[in-house]
């Protein structure tokens, strides 16, 4: 008997529809065909394992499985649960008129139990589109999948359970969730707050405007000046993320297995802090069989690299097309992948090997020439990419231990929402454009307008600093936040002041 169900399989962060042909009849072998990689081709193990204890039987005719379309490979144990179903179905244990109403995945245990799956959300989406009535998978993704409105989802816990509902032998409950509800609980949760942080106004005012404009910043400052504390409370004065964002951000999680069980959506910006040991391929993605990376899994969210110059020189490269184009690209011979990659990089670094160079206290030891050979490790064009340098100050005895609290990131957060208001009526006509830092040379055009003691201010820094065509570009880019955190329509003299004072690696003074 052939019978058909369905399943799906995840590409990038999007999924395809799989149709799973199952048919009995007369002989003695297995057969799996349609392009599957060894986790998939193990499935009659743990199948034959599963339906024995669970009380069914194993076919002893031959069993051949098609999984269609056959030229696009198959990946991971998921497809263990609509496979079993297909078995069971086309070997009269159980009915198959529902089986079209449903698409199924599932990693089964040796016992028949359940184990959670990657992707569940792109699956449900998908689900949705091609018009299936539910969804039937692991109860440790039934949160997650039951985001999407308009479709039924269904957490199970074993395959016999499975099939009793689709027997009509058992009644389920699908997984209810209010969306939007879900989604505003945790939107103003601020796991570290700026008001635990003394002193370092000046670095605050970077870290503001870098989230006003989504600028990449730079921090550099000796150890324990609090680059790391710094840089880990930037998400509290990020925006909230809209539902789109959330969607978008769980979406990449959930493929590469980071949502974590029972699960729905991610509703805080993510942050994520690789070490420095870290490959090329980790980092941006890829792989044999293809993952998002960090800077993939920091989308919409905070990229946060420590002690940047001790990154492969390799891996650091990798990012200027990404830090441009806000996504990253994945090529194999036979298909291409996009993930997004629209993130704020914050970076830290000491200021030499030894972290005390400009150290108000403690005298530098490394011998001439080491310093700027340690800034040499970031090249040039990376630099180019980051809008802005702070260099962080150690704060002194007295303001640690008499300094009032700090202002709240609440507070913060109040001006950086205002400020990316402007930004959003801006660019509503312009496709892609969320904020400052994505503007083009066309929109710097339409939108920075410098009058005449502006530009002349501009034009001795590029002179002095000697600043290249893309540093030219980033300083009116920060001008241009500046002026919206102040509520002003044109940039001014002082806006454009202040956004070179964020080149400090520029200068040709530094490490000299």
């Amino acid at each position: 008997m052939l019978v058909k169900t369905y399943g799906a399989a995840v590409a990038g962060i999007d999924a395809y529809p799989i149709t799973i042909e199952v048919n009995v009849s007369q002989g003695i072998k297995f057969h799996l065909v349609g392009l599957p990689d060894s986790a998939v081709k193990e499935s009659q193990h743990r199948l034959e394992s599963a339906l024995k204890i669970s009380g069914f039987k194993w076919p002893g005719f031959k069993i051949i499985i098609n999984m269609a379309p056959a030229d696009i490979r198959k990946e991971g144990a998921a497809y263990d649960l609509p496979l079993g179903i297909g078995i069971l179905a086309a070997s009269n244990q159980m009915s198959d008129e529902k089986l079209s109403e449903f698409v199924i995945m599932g990693e089964l245990s040796l016992d028949g139990g359940l184990q959670p799956i990657k992707g569940a959300l792109p699956i449900a989406i998908r689900a949705k589109e091609d018009g299936f009535r539910g969804l039937i998978l692991p109860e440790q993704n039934a949160r997650e999948a039951a985001v999407v409105d308009g479709l039924e989802v269904y957490g199970v816990k074993n395959i016999r359970q499975v099939a009793r509902f689709l027997n009509e032998e058992e009644e389920l409950s699908a997984t209810q969730m209010n969306t939007r509800k879900e989604f505003l609980k945790g939107i103003d949760d601020v796991e570290f707050d700026f008001a635990d942080v003394k002193g370092q106004e000046n670095v605050k005012r970077g870290l503001e405007i870098s989230a006003a404009g989504g600028h990449n910043i730079l921090m550099i400052g000796p150890p324990g000046s609090g680059k790391s504390m710094l840089a880990k409370r930037m998400p509290s004065i990020l925006p909230p993320l809209s539902l789109d964002e959330a969607l978008e951000t769980t979406k990449i999680h959930s493929v590469a297995g980071k949502t974590g069980v029972n699960t729905s959506l991610l509703t805080r910006r993510p942050f994520r802090n690789p070490h420095h040991t870290i490959s090329d391929v980790a980092l941006v993605g890829g792989g044999s069989f293809p993952q998002p990376g960090e800077i993939s899994l920091a989308h919409n969210g905070v990229l946060f690299l420590d002690e940047l110059p001790e990154f492969k020189r390799s891996v650091l490269e990798v990012m200027r097309q990404p830090l441009e184009d806000r996504k990253i690209t994945i090529s194999r011979a036979r298909f291409t992948i996009d993930y997004p990659a629209s993130f704020v990089l914050v970076a830290s670094m000491n200021p030499c090997p030894c972290g005390y160079f400009n150290h108000p206290t403690k005298a530098c030891v490394c011998s001439p020439g080491t310093v700027q050979k340690y800034l040499n490790r970031i090249s040039g064009p990376l630099l180019d990419r980051i809008d802005l340098h702070i260099e962080v100050i150690p704060v002194p005895f007295n303001k640690l231990s008499e300094a009032p609290p700090g202002e709240s990131s609440k507070e913060i957060r109040k001006r950086v929402i205002k400020a990316r208001q402007i930004q959003t009526e801006r660019f509503r006509n312009n496709k892609g454009i969320f904020c400052n830092a994505q503007m083009t040379s066309k929109h710097l055009n339409k939108y920075v307008r410098l009058d005449e003691g502006s530009r002349g201010i501009l034009k001795t820094a590029m002179d002095k600093l000697d600043l290249s065509a893309r540093a030219y570009d980033r300083i009116l880019k920060v001008s241009r936040t500046i002026a919206d955190l102040e509520g002003t329509e044109n940039v001014q003299s002082h806006h454009v002041a202040e956004a070179i004072q964020y080149r400090s690696l520029d200068k040709g003074t530094w490490g000299n």
